[in-house]
This record gives C-alpha cells, structure tokens and sequence, in this order.
C-alpha cells in the first residue's frame, strides 16, 4: 500500500522543546546522532528525504518498505498520530502522540539532526 503525501499543514516547531519531546518519547528506541545505534528502532539522523524501511542494518516490516513514503515532515507529522494506523503492519509499537504542537516541535527537532 503507497501512503500519499498529506495535504497538511505543519505548524512551526521548536527545535528545544522537541529535544526534550525526543529524550522523553523516542530515545528509549531511537538514537538521532550521526552514526547512532540502531536499537530497537533504527538511527533516525537524516530521515528526512528518506525511503521508508531503508536504513541498513533494521529488519523493517515489509509494510514500512513498501509503503513508498519518502520522509517529509507532512508525512511524519500524521505518522506520529498513530503509526500502526499510519502503516497498517508496521512493526512500530508506539501509542502516537496526539498534540499538534508537540509533533511539530519533535520534527522541528528531528530535521536538526541531519546533513
């Protein structure tokens, strides 16, 4: 199933407020820095402009590899809604997180953390 690009708009973030949304929601799973481990999810510097399900070394559900999204922040923004409902199949364990705002803040963040 191919997710089309979202006919949303992002609000502005913050890249300080997203550090921390990071640290409390995702760190657990992901590392952001250059380099980074994967863990239980895969490194996410420089997501932006990426494939979906391409980051070496993740075992990534064919859901998420064939599901033709090239990360934007409109896509990650409704990703983080809710994942599974996002890419039905994705191996992805995370309730979401509902606040516009905070979403804004944490792709503020996470396009801080690439070339």
């Amino acid at each position: 199933m191919v997710v089309p690009e979202p006919d949303v708009e992002v609000p502005a973030g913050s890249v300080k407020k997203g550090a921390k949304i990071f640290k409390a929601k995702c760190a657990q799973c992901h590392t952001i820095e250059k380099g980074g481990a994967t863990k239980q999810g895969p490194n996410l510097y420089g997501i932006f402009g990426k494939q979906s399900g391409s980051t070496e070394g993740f075992p990534y559900s064919a859901a998420n590899k064939e599901s033709g999204i090239i990360w934007s922040d409109k896509h990650m923004f409704q990703y983080l809604i809710n994942p599974k409902t996002y890419i039905p199949g994705t191996k992805m364990v995370f309730a979401g997180i509902k606040k516009d705002q905070e979403r804004a803040d944490l792709i503020a963040f996470m396009a801080s953390n690439g070339d």
